[in-house]
């Protein structure tokens, strides 16, 4: 009991020194949230500050956009990947720069009655909502380096395909992209099927397809691709490890370079927390 005490009263005097533009003691996540016009609902977000973060103080940090995946949220990463320890102990190691980390909702349980995914769907532009409201939104409120070197993104599952979606199409904005199990493509939809929420984000993820983006790219859209630092790593027992080797390859055959990683695992967060091991390093490297 007391020492629940004593954890309570640390959390209150980080976020005490948070409000009043202090440096952290310690590193922390809180929740957040930005209003969107574009969506017209209210979007929550997670964000991680490193400790020594200051909102009063001169320095800037890079950013890194974490993406959850299909039945999730924006709390997964803090609650199912433990990702706090990860990147405290990554940055302590100086493996990884200090930085702010950004972690949207994108998605709900009930895939079926609630949207879920990163691109733009009848009724739901969450791709204009990302870059037209919330990447705004978010770098006007933290103290973060608003520019492509500074910036870099990454997912799991449907969150790595959206990254990767994201950094194709926006290349100008990201220094690296890091797919975890990424959901990079699909097939078409059976137009019989019953048009739920998750019909279109299936349909979605067949029209935004990672692999056609690269094979059907031109020399102008290929030299942008070889601006961004990508990364696709896969677990050899996941069910979507396929996707990844295709995506791979069709990167290789365009000569886009990238790292692939086929390490032992599943469609798993026991697979993702440990590939928070290998990706914010890779960011990290990559910052300018």
């Amino acid at each position: 009991m007391f020492k629940r005490i004593i954890i309570a009263v640390s959390v209150l005097l980080a976020f005490g020194a948070a409000a009043q533009g202090q440096a952290l003691r310690e590193s922390q996540i809180s929740t957040y949230s930005v209003q969107s016009a574009i969506l017209g609902e209210e979007v929550p977000y997670n964000v991680y500050l490193p400790k020594g973060y200051d909102a009063s103080g001169t320095q800037q940090y890079p950013v890194i956009y974490l993406l959850h995946g299909l039945y999730g949220t924006h709390v997964d990463w803090a609650t199912q990947g433990h990702m706090k320890e990860v990147v405290d102990e990554l940055i302590a190691s100086g493996e990884c720069r200090p930085v702010v980390i950004v972690m949207p909702k994108a998605g709900d349980p009930d895939i079926n009655n609630n949207w879920n995914g990163y691109f733009n769907m009848p009724g739901h532009s969450y791709e204009d909502f990302f870059f037209g409201e919330f990447v705004p939104a978010v770098e006007s409120r933290w103290k973060v380096r608003s520019d492509k070197g500074h910036r870099a993104i990454m997912g799991l599952s449907m969150g790595g395909g959206g990254s990767t979606v994201y950094a194709q199409r926006h290349p100008e904005m990201f220094s690296s992209c890091y797919s975890m199990s990424g959901w990079l493509d699909n097939s078409e939809p059976d137009a019989n099927a019953p048009k739920n929420k998750f019909y279109y984000t299936s349909k979605a993820v067949h029209d935004f397809s990672a692999v056609d983006f690269v094979m059907k790219a031109d020399e102008a859209a290929l030299a942008r691709l070889r601006t961004v630092k990508w990364f696709f790593d896969c677990g050899d027992d996941d069910f979507i490890l396929d996707l990844t080797l295709r995506m791979y390859q069709a990167m290789r055959l365009r000569g886009v370079p990238a790292e692939l990683r086929v390490r032992d695992g599943w469609h798993s967060w026991e697979y993702w927390h440990t590939a928070l091991r290998l990706s914010l390093p890779f960011a990290s490297r990559n910052f300018e």
